[in-house]
């Protein structure tokens, strides 16, 4: 690992013991084989029945959808031909990830793709009984997503020491912005402004080349940019329940013969799109996990391919996502485990919740998901930075508070360092303070500080109860931001801009 992001390494918390575990696949098995999937992809749905599925057309309203049964041996097959072990790519060979199933070595990133940036700032407020009453308190605006926003949060999570890899958090809708050009610049703006991983789904099929070779640009090659693959896709070519999306469906043959890292994601919700049972749930988005991954090494055997799971739980009054909730840490504990019994990188979801502001709710809604899931063994945690209001919004200073949150809860995860040595330094260290007339142990913190093993205190503590913990974090914030910002090479962009076309003027100018 002494070229790639440490992460951290813990022992997994088992939701499942292996009788359930088997129980989930032999109900996912038996999912597939009836009632099957409901394919709008035709090419997919030919290479599934020349692997040995059953194929059928069928009318659904108008679209051609073919009903495709699934034997367990497709799909054992073809998940036993996937990678157990996964390279993401970075600009700073340092920020490389290596994803390994078998390891449950943690990383944590942002994620989603909201239309809402909140920002803050402290405003002073009087009391109208009594004007000496002068209080500081956080007063927040919304913006619409932009090229320059997005390229502002990647230079911030260039910042943040625990976010490990970038997927980008908020969406472009600058004027000269369509599904033509839409990728390119959501990539440019991510890639010129952070060296640790990106990775984004694709909007159209027809940026895919664009995007790759702008890539091979910055990595210096095609040969280079598959041995670094400093950006990767995600594909939710499921619609829950069990219906595999045809222009989705297109994008993963065309991703995979790219060679490049791919997710495969779903995310049904229990009680709508998917059953609110535990068992139910997981059984179904492990079905449909598993077909879109069987599908990458149908394509091409040993495709980059991640477990992307990101289960959720309905709200029962009005069916929107609810992710504040007991059940979507065990649906995704569950998927982590599952993911850990292919042999498969898993991709999962934390610090997600149902706040609209930073503050006490969405603390305590992140910090159970952060914790859960870290102890969990996920390789590949995305979702945990500055999100609010489910995942309609981005806030730079919740990602900001987020990111010490996350680095206490890595902390906790650490493994326990008590061996022979440790033990014998203890036993006389005990001995030498308890002939002390202090009896006190300060003198011996130093060394455990030293070497990172003694925890700071929170970044943004209260000491006074007059002081704001989201005024410190503002300031801090506006450190971070202050840093310079780590751009491409000046020639490099030249080349970008010669050989790419949609991209943004503003972008190349704002360097």
């Amino acid at each position: 690992m002494s070229d790639f992001r440490q992460g951290n390494i813990v022992k997994p918390y088992k939701r499942l013991d292996g009788e359930q575990i088997n129980r989930i696949h032999e109900t996912s098995m038996a999912i597939l084989a009836e009632p099957g999937i409901w394919c709008y992809n035709k090419q997919a749905a030919e290479l599934f029945e020349k692997n040995g599925a059953t194929s059928v057309l069928e009318d659904q309203g108008g679209s051609p959808c073919w009903r495709v049964r699934l034997p367990r041996e497709l799909i054992e097959s073809a998940i036993a031909k996937a990678p157990s072990k996964v390279v993401m790519g970075a600009r700073d060979p340092r920020n490389r990830l290596e994803l390994d199933a078998e390891e449950p070595r943690v990383y944590f990133g942002s994620g989603s793709e909201t239309n809402v940036w909140l920002e803050t700032e402290m405003a002073e407020f009087v009391d109208p009984n009594d004007d000496s009453d002068r209080r500081k308190l956080p007063k927040y605006t919304e913006k619409r997503g932009s090229a320059a926003l997005l390229a502002r949060a990647a230079h911030l999570c260039e910042q943040l020491d625990n976010l490990d890899f970038f997927v980008r958090p908020v969406n472009i809708q600058d004027e000269g912005i369509d599904e033509r050009n839409h990728d390119v610049n959501k990539f440019f703006a991510s890639l010129n402004n952070i060296t640790k991983h990106v990775q984004a789904g694709l909007t159209t099929l027809d940026a895919l080349d664009h995007v790759v070779r702008m890539a091979e640009i910055i990595a210096g090659g095609p040969e280079e940019l598959r041995k670094n693959p400093i950006l990767s896709f995600i594909a939710c070519v499921f619609k829950s329940p069990l219906q595999l999306v045809d222009d989705t469906a297109e994008k993963v043959f065309a991703i995979v013969e790219q060679g490049l890292p791919l997710v495969i994601s779903s995310s049904p919700q229990g009680g709508s799109s998917a059953p609110i049972q535990e068992a139910g749930i997981v059984a179904q988005i492990n079905a449909e996990i598993l077909t879109g991954v069987a599908l990458t090494q149908l394509i091409k055997p040993g495709a980059p391919v991640l477990y992307g799971s990101v289960p959720v739980r309905a709200r029962l009054d009005d069916l929107h996502d609810l992710y504040g909730c007991p059940e979507f840490n065990q649906y995704n504990v569950d998927c982590v485990q599952m993911a850990r019994f292919y042999k498969l990188p898993c991709y999962s979801s934390s610090g997600v919740g149902n706040a609209k502001v930073p503050g006490m709710q969405a603390t305590f809604e992140k910090l159970f998901s952060h914790l859960y899931m870290a102890a969990s063994g996920a390789q590949y945690i995305h979702y945990a930075f500055g999100l609010l209001d489910r995942t309609n919004t981005f806030c730079p200073l919740q990602a900001v508070l987020d990111n010490e949150q996350i680095g206490l809860a890595k902390h906790c995860m650490r493994p326990a360092v008590i061996g022979e040595a440790e033990s014998e330094e203890a036993l006389k260290i005990i001995r030498k303070v308890m002939t002390t007339n202090h009896k006190l142990f300060t003198r011996h913190t130093r060394k455990p500080v030293r070497a990172g093993l003694v925890s700071e205190p929170y970044h943004f503590e209260s000491k006074t109860g007059e002081d704001h913990v989201l005024e410190k974090a503002l300031a801090y914030m506006a450190e971070l931001e202050e840093r310079p910002v780590k751009h491409l090479a000046k020639d490099t962009v030249e080349r970008i801009f010669d050989e790419i076309p949609g991209l943004l003027p503003e972008l190349k100018q704002s360097m």
